[in-house]
């Protein structure tokens, strides 16, 4: 017979080979070849819930299945840190526990049968999530198996079907945000029965008329930078989702607020008057000139009356805020820079007093705590687990594009054109939609 290699009392620090005799060792040597496939180490191996055995691994008998995610549990148990709260709980150790009770003490074996039984007898009862995605682990327990301990998400699929959906959202909210303006622009109140209002920055900086054309300068940089780093990062499908679902909801909401309250012009050089009355068909052409332009002046748009809040600073601090997220902490220089040109295109607005002040602190906190909140949702999933009724009604899209995500999205970057990321990406848009349809056909036959 085969000598029994020698494994380490950590299943942290477990190899793919550590990982197959552990297998063998709990009767589970049938999927060995699976685990191997999936170069599932002892790190990866403690982070396996029953989605990933079932669907990932295709270990499709229940019973093993069970068994198998149970063995797991215990084995994360043991060698998790005791619970500070707990702390009268005695933790099993390495030593002392049934799983270390053979011969050879660096070899795990699997629990005798009363060992097995004891232990399930004495598992609290399971309490479950509202969310059902996880509703299959206990409420406390879920969380410690799917994350690790730094909060790194395991599921990353990249889910091509909800980025086309969140950029058709975003599109779509663009388009309605042209027609607002062109509304807007046509009920802007009159200059000389409504003056500029007091503002305490627009009535102690002087007006520079280049500098909104330097603002949309830097807006162009920062998209720029943005669009690299999509280019290159690994879950450019995740961060593209984001950033079309974040840029929506913000827009809209700013469609409501210039629609609501039109404010009279900041500054005396604005020509700014009502235009004609015109029919539908010269409103959406007008319309069609601002959405092409991307609301900016740089490409001939020029409208009035868009100002609660400003859509320039709204720009700024989403690709600033994305840049910085997207890319590790050690590129600080890029950080720096991506804040000094959000703070001088801040700066830029306000000194061609194209905004009142309000306008753009508004837009800055607005988009600034909507990314916040949606990042924060995203990263710590049990607050959306537990409270996920809430999260659905003011976040609606949030709980469809987010569902498979469990943690904080890494920086990890790739080369979208090398041959693996193509057909990893060919299988996803085209052979998966296909075989699914068609399987689903071929099943109607067969009834």
């Amino acid at each position: 017979m085969r000598a029994t290699r020698m494994i380490s009392n950590n299943p942290e620090y477990w190899t793919i080979v550590d990982v197959g005799i552990w297998l063998e060792g709990q009767g589970f040597a049938q999927y060995k070849a699976a685990f191997t496939h999936h170069k599932i180490t002892g790190e990866v191996l403690l982070l396996l819930n029953e989605k990933d055995l079932k669907e990932d691994l295709r270990i499709t008998i229940l019973g093993d299945l069970k068994r198998l995610h149970s063995s797991i549990r215990r084995l994360h148990q043991i060698h998790s840190p005791p619970d500070p709260l707990n702390s009268s709980k005695s933790v099993p150790t390495a030593a002392s526990s049934p799983l270390f009770s053979n011969h050879n003490q660096h070899n795990l074996q699997p629990p005798s049968p009363h060992v097995q039984n004891a232990s399930s007898s004495q598992t609290r009862p399971r309490t479950y999530s509202s969310d059902s995605q996880a509703s299959d682990l206990p409420e406390l327990q879920k969380f410690a198996d799917l994350r690790r301990s730094s909060g790194v998400a395991t599921q990353l699929r990249p889910e091509y079907v909800k980025t086309v959906i969140s950029c058709l959202y975003m599109f779509l909210v663009t388009w309605i945000t042209a027609i607002v303006m062109v509304f807007v622009h046509d009920r802007v109140p009159d200059r000389e029965r409504h003056p500029p209002l007091p503002d305490i920055f627009l009535d102690n900086v002087p007006h520079i008329p280049w500098a909104f054309q330097l603002c949309e300068i830097t807006i162009l940089l920062l998209t720029s930078t943005w669009l690299m780093i999509l280019f290159v990062h690994k879950h450019r499908s995740i961060a593209i989702r984001r950033f079309c679902a974040l840029s929506g909801s913000v827009f809209l909401l700013r469609c409501a607020t210039m629609f609501i309250t039109s404010l009279s012009v900041p500054g005396s050089h604005l020509e700014c008057e009502p235009r004609d009355p015109s029919d539908l068909q010269t409103q959406l052409e007008q319309a069609w000139i601002i959405w092409q332009g991307g609301g900016l002046s740089i490409k001939g748009v020029r409208t009035c009356g868009d100002y609660m809040f400003s859509g320039h600073t709204t720009a700024l601090t989403l690709l600033n805020f994305f840049i910085t997220e997207y890319t590790p902490r050690r590129m600080y220089y890029l950080h720096i820079a991506s804040w000094v040109l959000n703070t001088f295109g801040i700066f830029f607005i306000l000194a061609a007093h194209e905004h009142y002040s309000i306008d753009v602190f508004i837009a800055f906190y607005i988009t600034s705590r909507m990314f916040l909140y949606y990042h924060s949702l995203a990263n710590n999933r049990a607050l959306h687990q537990r409270d996920s009724f809430r999260t659905k009604i003011w976040f609606p899209m949030f709980s469809y594009f987010e569902a498979h995500i469990d943690g904080i999205v890494p920086n990890e970057y790739s080369n979208p054109l090398c041959k693996a990321n193509l057909i990893q990406f060919f299988n996803s848009v085209v052979l998966t939609p296909y075989r699914k349809i068609f399987g689903l056909r071929r099943k109607e036959k067969r009834k």
